[in-house]
């Protein structure tokens, strides 16, 4: 990968109107409304199953097709920006986006959600790559002097902060407009088009190849000696977006079912809450080391998904909520520190491929375990179904957590 690391921009080249500090803002609000539409649909399944008539599980099935998309173009395209350019990389990202949301207007069936969500994970999962690292070098040319983890924790707020407001949004629509499974992604589809503007704008910080090299996928490189520790690194980030897609897919269904709470407001803010939580107490404790981190994630984690089991037995909605809220904060902490952690064990050559690895595992934990759930409650009560789910995502989160821990003395 060849970048500008000075001052220099590819003026020369590119008809340029924004400079790279407000380029660095305009790429952080194409990232957030990204991530935001990625999860608009979350309090919307509901009115589809009601309309439709399609069993729980379908939700299950419906939401993991999103998580296939993210891990098919983390494999296959997560790297392109490196030698196609991060602007125009990014640029295609948002317009497949724009491309999910007129699916999902067109083709309101489940073939047609199906289609939408798949197309929605592969923009997802293109622009998570190319937006993290446009971001780090805009901002490294803006403001040279300032520590590169500033950038690294703005990137992360934006992340889960649009991941939080997408389902806010999505129930505020569907309670007080009319044509809910229409309005949001309407909205949605004009400011993804106007991001894609914005992004045509921004200046770009990837040199050109003047040879392109051969396609391939992305490698996935695994020091031996730091297999284990890597392996740990990756059951966290597992365990802790099972949580995540837990809340992104059937939190809806348990608040209209097992705790009989059918508003659609409630269900958007449930999900932005847990979400918030984990952007939230990145920032709040960025200043502790990774093992503090490390150790409050892993109490936060425990604590929460006991109150999420719980709040699903008694049935309590406050005990549900307020567990998923500590729950989402130890997500964040966990979740940093197993990036941390995973980038510590390779030398920069091969950071990109480490991280590659660890991110295709995370998504498979927003896919699988919810699979799984959905299925529980297809042959089991659904209080049975979410008490064997948090059990098994909590020991793996203090196997991975305490064997971290072991590591980072």
């Amino acid at each position: 990968m060849s970048t500008l690391t000075g001052s220099r921009a590819l003026v020369s080249t590119s008809r340029v109107r924004f400079a790279h500090g407000p380029g660095f803002w305009v790429i952080a609000a194409a990232f957030l409304i990204t991530m935001a539409f990625s999860t608009v649909p979350t309090p919307l399944y509901a009115i589809y199953q009601q309309r439709d008539g399609f069993p729980t599980y379908m939700i299950t099935v419906i939401f993991a097709s999103y998580a296939v998309g993210v891990m098919a173009s983390l494999y296959l395209a997560g790297h392109v920006s490196d030698w196609l350019g991060r602007r125009r990389v990014a640029l295609v990202a948002v317009l497949t986006e724009a491309l999910a949301a007129a699916v999902f207007l067109l083709w309101q069936d489940v073939p047609g959600l199906l289609l939408a969500r798949f197309i929605c994970g592969v923009g997802v999962g293109v622009l998570t790559a190319t937006a993290t690292a446009h971001l780090s070098e805009l901002r490294q040319i803006a403001r040279p002097d300032e520590d590169p983890s500033r950038s690294a924790l703005i990137s992360s707020t934006v992340n889960l902060g649009g991941l939080a407001f997408g389902p806010l949004v999505g129930g505020l629509l569907a309670a007080y407009v009319a044509s809910p499974l229409e309005r949001p992604y309407e909205i949605f589809l004009v400011l993804l088009l106007l991001s894609a503007v914005g992004i045509a704008l921004v200046p770009e910080t990837v040199e050109r190849l003047e040879e392109r090299p051969a396609y391939r996928p992305q490698r996935v490189a695994l020091p031996s000696s730091a297999r284990p520790l890597f392996f740990a690194s990756a059951i966290g980030a597992f365990a802790a977006f099972a949580i995540f897609g837990l809340f992104t897919s059937l939190a809806p269904t348990f608040l209209a079912g097992t705790l009989h709470h059918t508003s659609r407001v409630l269900a958007g803010v449930v999900t932005f809450a847990v979400f918030i939580a984990g952007a939230a107490s990145q920032v709040v404790f960025v200043r502790l080391t990774r093992r503090h981190q490390l150790r409050l994630g892993l109490a936060a984690m425990s604590v929460g998904l006991a109150g999420v089991a719980v709040g699903g037995l008694l049935p309590s909605l406050w005990t549900f909520i307020l567990g998923g809220v500590i729950a989402g904060a130890g997500v964040g902490l966990v979740f940093r520190g197993a990036v941390a952690t995973a980038a510590s064990l390779a030398d920069p050559a091969s950071r990109g491929e480490v991280l590659a690895a660890l991110f295709l595992i995370a998504y498979a934990g927003l896919a699988i375990p919810v699979l799984a759930i959905g299925l529980g409650i297809a042959l089991l009560p659904a209080e049975v179904a979410l008490l064997l789910f948090t059990a098994l995502i909590l020991i793996l989160v203090n196997t991975a957590v305490l064997r971290m821990l072991a590591a980072n003395k």
